[in-house]
């Protein structure tokens, strides 16, 4: 479509050049008193077929072109454009007033190019202008307000108006991950959700995957986006924009996040600590995770099963339900049993938090080292675990 519109300009600019120089070339060869040939129909017809033709060897190209251009242009926001046309066409119209009294001084450069360098040069002062202080343009614009006339003081200002909120910019992981859906839909989450399309295709592509493990991830990721463009309430929109001269998603999504002013929701150690570094706002699920937990007081007593050894001697590992895990001391004895355990403290980590405990009989008045306690404690849990069933 584009190279038949290309097409159709280029043959109607060749009517015109026609019908305006062919009558020149006609008199310059001998031939201007020639009705046949010098005439509007015959020279836009001519001018018409040689422009048509050359259309065809140049329509490609240019399209070419322009598809680059228009793929710039989408990166940029549409605030970023419009502030940047509106200076440009304040600069443009200082410089046709510039350039008036340019065209009377009788000078040749003075009177013919200079007026258009003049013009040039304010447009893109003009546009960069508005393009690089777009905040303070914000500012400037908008209207402020006083609740209380009486009172006095500084009035709080905002990007925008009081319903502003920023776009939350999903990561793959924290697609893949679903609970993003649980948070957005029960509206602890605000604002729109964007989803870039070169989030989409590593979705895409991990759901291709040969690998049956990162299949079936990719495929949750999927099956979470359509949820969430489902789900009534949830404002889901697509960034159709890319960064070609970025190969890394995760780098993709701190520019996007610096042109949109945008916040990242990933639960993605590493891009968390660069996008702070790079002073991108991040809302990471796992510290969301981490603060919504029960806090546990040393002394608490918990039931859990040990699943699997630790690390240091004789030590033993449960888990709860939200996934903390819980370090027992001496748990190997009671390795695939449900035991009561006893804090003794607890450590948060940017990963997550830690739980250490032991065995609740160690606080007894009992020789706690004997086997014999330790099987008498073995067969009393044994015992607790049958009258339950």
């Amino acid at each position: 479509m584009q190279k038949r519109v290309l097409t159709i300009i280029i043959t109607l600019v060749g009517i015109s050049l026609g019908i305006t120089l062919l009558p020149i070339a006609w008199f310059a060869l001998g031939y201007g008193n020639n009705l046949w040939l010098n005439n509007y129909l015959t020279n836009g017809l001519l001018g018409a077929i040689i422009f048509y033709f050359l259309s065809l060897a140049i329509a490609d190209p240019i399209s070419s072109k322009l598809k680059k251009i228009e793929k710039r242009i989408n990166e940029f926001s549409l605030t970023y454009i419009l502030f940047g046309v509106i200076g440009a066409i304040v600069a443009l119209t200082l410089g046709l007033i510039i350039s008036n009294p340019l065209y009377k001084i009788p000078i040749p450069f003075v009177n013919s190019a200079l007026p258009i360098l003049v013009m040039i040069l304010l447009g893109y002062l003009g546009f960069r202008v508005g393009t690089t202080r777009i905040d303070e343009w914000r500012k400037f614009f908008s209207v402020r307000t006083k609740k209380n006339e009486q009172t006095e003081g500084e009035v709080l200002e905002r990007k925008a108006d009081d319903h502003f909120h920023k776009y939350k910019i999903l990561d793959t992981s924290v697609i893949i991950d679903g609970r993003i859906y649980d948070i957005a839909k029960t509206g602890f989450l605000e604002g729109v959700l964007m989803i870039p399309n070169f989030v989409l295709y590593e979705l895409q592509y991990i759901a291709d995957s040969g690998d049956s493990l990162k299949r079936v991830r990719g495929r949750r990721g999927l099956d979470i986006l359509n949820s969430l463009q489902k789900e009534e309430g949830i404002a889901v929109e697509m960034y159709d924009g890319d960064f070609e001269d970025i190969s890394e998603v995760d780098s993709k999504l701190i520019k996007l996040a610096k042109l949109l002013d945008g916040v990242i929701v990933t639960n993605d150690y590493n891009l968390n600590k660069v996008s702070e570094f790079q002073n991108v706002a991040v809302l990471n699920i796992n510290a969301l995770a981490n603060a919504v937990k029960p806090v546990v007081i040393p002394g608490e007593t918990m039931h859990v099963l040990v699943v699997k050894a630790g690390t240091e001697r004789q030590q033993g590992v449960a888990y709860l339900d939200d996934g903390t895990m819980v370090v027992v001391e001496d748990g190997q004895h009671y390795m695939n049993e449900q035991i009561e355990v006893v804090v003794t403290s607890a450590l948060q980590t940017a990963a997550g938090r830690m739980i250490f405990a032991k065995p609740a009989h160690a606080n007894r008045n009992l020789k706690d080292d004997s086997p014999e306690k330790k099987i008498e404690y073995k067969n009393d849990q044994t015992g607790k675990k049958a009258a339950s069933r």
